[in-house]
């Protein structure tokens, strides 16, 4: 798959195909603009006058004037000096992605860049050349530039990439790939090195993982609502209409459309039936509809920061001029990266507190601990503890990042947005509520098994048998881990997501 990326002008599913593995195609309309940028910078050089990034020190130092015979040496020093992250290397799919968003930056013609440096960028993703990125570094502004110049250093030929042979030294996987390391022109290591494109990388990564779950736990909440033979009278339209949130709306929808055709919901319409069901099952609308709606918001903001420009200065061709600003700085990725950690946070809760409820007898009416002996078993009993585990962990990863700042280069950076380490938490947090919603469907499909001859609905039974072709009934102890693992797979490939995926609401 060949996407065209078209600068400032790309939606949420082509970020998507290239975390998944696409290589984007630039679109080479943009080039023009890119050409006449580059030819600014020189203008600027050719008349000598002072301007920061171009013929300035950085920072602090950003009265010191460079020499006209020093600006190439300038801008590899800046990129050689400013590689100083340390930690586990970025994942390659985010890293990649992470140099897609650095493409659509540059090619919109206000970074300065020369066209020969976007096509180098282009042919790295195309030639599966990936640099070795450590992920820890960046506090979100001045940009990511720790990990961003660890990016540009490969460029040059300094540090590593992995390729299809592994972890290379970059001039070597230079050389096998037919590259000759790229020199830099004025400001072009400064374009590169600065912006908000290894957070905001992270920050969709952890995006769509949300969304996938998201969908997943609706699937299996409705599948546990079904095991606890729950009402489905809490999801009435007229219900959710009155109070008019749309994520409310709209999960509730998903929710009756999934439950739809149920023989257990028939069974109880009527006798036996408990007034109210506990919140975990009664206000899923609520909880998962305010989980999609900040979902969304979160989405909108990290589309606007991926069409964005967020280096510094800028090069406005027009009127000849380089403007020194801020826009280097990740609030608002940060604020999007807590919004999503809040919404991981809560669905992996939610959906405990249901595995909570299926094991306790008094709640669910079903034998204690979802086991047909329990005391000579023990069932699911510590499957829950790992779930109420993991959203602990959840709950201290969720405290907001953006709220956190410390000043930096000598008082000069003196608010930063934490943008960065606010996204990379998305990724474990993500698993870890992965993980949850795949030990309730375990728990929902063995509360569902006591309840036959009676069926759920065809989606649900469709669910069921993928996980029955798997992992069997527990009707004694055994060793849980393999269970669990595959359970843990069918929610992070998809296969539970995509019951779901012809019903309205669950697709942020």
């Amino acid at each position: 798959m060949t996407p065209t990326l078209t600068p400032g002008a790309v939606p949420l599913a082509f970020w998507r195909a290239i975390l998944d593995g696409a290589v984007p195609r630039l679109d080479p309309a943009c080039l023009p603009a890119v050409a006449r940028s580059a030819e600014t910078v020189a203008a600027i050089v050719a008349r000598g006058e002072p301007v920061y990034g171009i013929n300035t020190g950085f920072g602090k130092l950003a009265t010191v004037r460079i020499g006209a015979e020093d600006l190439g040496t300038l801008q590899r020093n800046i990129v050689l000096s400013h590689a100083a992250g340390i930690g586990e290397p970025m994942p390659v799919p985010v890293a990649r992605l992470m140099m897609a968003l650095k493409l659509a930056s540059l090619a919109q013609g206000a970074s300065g860049v020369r066209p020969g440096t976007l096509a180098f960028l282009a042919a790295l993703l195309e030639r599966g050349l990936t640099p070795v990125v450590p992920a820890q570094g960046s506090v979100g502004a001045s940009g990511d530039l720790a990990p961003l110049s660890h990016l540009t250093a490969a460029m040059l030929g300094v540090g590593e990439f992995f390729c299809e042979s592994g972890r290379v030294p970059a001039a070597e996987a230079l050389r096998h790939a037919g590259l000759e390391p790229l020199v830099l022109g004025a400001k072009e290591g400064l374009a590169l090195l600065n912006g908000t494109q290894f957070s905001t990388a992270y920050a969709l990564a952890g995006l769509f993982g949300a969304e996938d779950l998201l969908r997943a736990a609706l699937v299996v909440g409705a599948l546990s609502t079904d095991a606890a033979r729950g009402s489905d009278t809490p999801f009435d339209p007229r219900i959710h209409a009155l109070r008019r949130h749309r994520g409310q709306i709209e999960t509730a929808a998903a929710l009756r459309g999934l439950l739809a055709g149920s023989a257990i919901r028939a069974s109880h319409l009527t006798g036996d039936e408990r007034v109210q069901d506990p919140y975990c099952l009664r206000c899923q609308p609520q909880v998962m509809g305010a989980a999609l709606d900040v979902l969304r918001q979160a989405a909108a903001t990290l589309a606007t920061e991926a069409d964005g420009v967020s280096d510094n200065p800028l090069i406005f061709s027009d009127t000849g001029e380089a403007l020194s600003g801020g826009n280097f700085h990740a609030e608002p990725v940060a604020f999007a990266a807590d919004m999503i950690a809040l919404a991981v946070c809560e669905i992996g809760s939610l959906a405990e507190r249901r595995i909570a409820m299926l094991v306790d007898p008094a709640l669910s009416g079903l034998p204690a601990f979802l086991t047909p002996r329990p005391g000579l078993n023990s069932g699911f009993m510590i499957p829950q503890v790992t779930a109420a585990a993991l959203v602990s962990e959840n709950k201290q990863r969720a405290h907001p990042a953006s709220v956190d700042s410390i000043p930096t280069s000598a008082n000069q950076e003196d608010h930063v947005s934490m943008a960065a380490h606010g996204a990379r938490r998305l990724g474990p947090m993500v698993d870890n509520a992965v993980a949850v919603v795949g030990i309730e469907l375990l728990a929902a499909a063995q509360g569902c098994d006591f309840l036959a001859p009676l069926t759920s609905s065809a989606p649900l039974e469709r669910l069921r048998t993928a996980l029955r072709a798997r992992v069997p009934t527990l009707a004694e102890d055994r060793f849980l881990h393999p269970d669990m693992l595959a359970a843990v797979d069918l929610v992070r490939g998809g296969a539970v997501a995509s019951v779901a995926e012809a019903l309205p609401g669950v697709a942020p």
